[in-house]
């Protein structure tokens, strides 16, 4: 859709299509949900709400400053630094906080945290995934924008297949433990496969293999976190739980793409510097070209690298700190099990 509305009409209709979502999303809200009894003694955590925002803006902003004034400029190191210390501040005051943000209790369970934790690194990966395969399909090969849309559909058709299995049949018998190593593991081969795309290369023999592998890897990934992070915890914290994941898909995204893209830029800036020093003095506009554009896809290859890295990391942190067998009362088919519908059933939903 993304592809279709920036080709035929402009790219911003990707932001105004929005408000046709919500529009249908505001008229269903208003005939089809009922108001309920409002919770008292809640308050908003104010002081944690402005410690976490602005830990990640300022890592954000470091990130992406690093395009363009390089990793030693005070307003890089100087921002990121600010960013772990306002986070850091942020973890001490959930703890001390009358109304946290964020409980601890929902964050220190293993399987929980791990969830998010996973979310987050998978969110940081999957935006760069579909940034820079973008640019190499548009950039490199030719692809229109359409075109290129077309071309994650296998992606998305592993992920809906995926995701299934993985939270009907597979959860319930072995737990999250397995599926998320072995979606790490799918997310990390599918990687390393794209890092041998060339200037020259083809969608079936280049793109779609690893397509398919990284949305298997994905399908199963967000099932089964999704299901875990928002498992067992109590009525009253099921929608810190379930922002949580939400919250960590959307940070992770923020701070891969403002980083992935520092690192992409920084290699193709150096590999084209490198080249073109070894050319005559006075190269062809061909061999500017060829050096650009074997510049650009240097670039996306080592975001693809640095990106197994990620997930490899992901595999051994997140599996580690799972716990072994299925969740407890998780019946046939991810429901909760008989014994524990009273208590769960709210959270699961």
């Amino acid at each position: 859709l993304g592809g279709a509305l920036t080709s035929y009409l402009s790219w911003r209709w990707c932001l105004y299509i929005n408000l046709v979502f919500a529009g249908i999303a505001i008229t269903g809200g208003a005939l089809w949900l009922h108001a309920q009894q409002k919770t008292t003694g809640g308050k908003l955590d104010i002081p944690g709400v402005l410690l976490v925002s602005s830990g990640v803006f300022c890592i954000v902003y470091g990130f992406s400053n690093a395009a363009t004034h390089g990793w030693s400029t005070p307003a890089t190191y100087g921002f990121l630094v600010a960013g772990v210390v306002l986070l850091v501040a942020f973890a001490v005051w959930q703890g001390r906080a009358r109304h946290p943000l964020l409980p601890p209790r929902v964050v220190l369970d293993r399987n929980r945290g791990a969830s998010y934790l996973a979310i987050l690194i998978v969110g940081a990966g999957l935006f760069g995934i579909f940034l820079f395969l973008t640019y190499y399909m548009q950039v490199s090969l030719g692809y229109s924008p359409v075109i290129s849309g077309v071309a994650f559909l296998p992606m998305v058709a592993c992920i809906a297949v995926a995701a299934n299995v993985g939270n009907i049949v597979l959860l319930p018998r072995i737990g999250p433990k397995p599926i998320v190593i072995a979606a790490f593991l799918l997310l990390t081969g599918g990687q390393i496969w794209l890092t041998r795309i060339g200037v020259h290369g083809d969608y079936v023999g280049d793109i779609l293999g690893p397509l398919m592998i990284t949305g298997t890897g994905m399908g199963l990934m967000f099932s089964t976190a999704i299901n875990t992070g928002t498992y067992g915890v109590d009525p009253r914290d099921a929608g810190v739980a379930s922002a949580s994941v939400n919250t960590g898909q959307q940070l992770g995204g923020s701070i891969g793409t403002s980083l992935l893209n520092t690192i992409a830029a920084s290699a193709t800036t150096a590999y084209i510097t490198s080249h073109l020093a070894s050319l005559h003095a006075r190269p062809t506009p061909a061999a500017l070209h060829a050096v650009q554009a074997a510049g650009f896809v240097h670039g996306y290859t080592t975001v693809f690298w640095w990106c197994t890295g990620l997930f490899a990391v992901g595999a051994v942190v997140c599996g580690t700190l799972m716990r072994r067998g299925p969740l407890q009362g998780m019946g046939p088919g991810g429901a909760p099990a008989p014994a524990a519908v009273t208590e769960q059933s709210p959270a699961v939903s």
